[in-house]
């Protein structure tokens, strides 16, 4: 699944990385921390590597 938007984007990579123990989940708030708990770090990975250039900045 393919973000739809920055903040979407954003918001997955924070979870991604503290999926990977990079940052610590207690810091992870509102959407990430949703993120964090319902999925895979291989869909979190797709989120985050979506191409930023045409992405609106909020989804409608």
């Amino acid at each position: 699944m393919k973000a739809q938007s920055k903040s979407q984007q954003r918001a997955a990579g924070a979870a991604l990385s503290a999926k990977r123990g990079e940052s610590k989940v207690k810091d992870l708030q509102g959407a990430s921390k949703e993120m964090y708990d319902s999925m895979t770090e291989a869909e979190l990975d797709e989120m985050a590597s979506t191409p930023r250039e045409d992405l609106p900045e909020e989804k409608d």
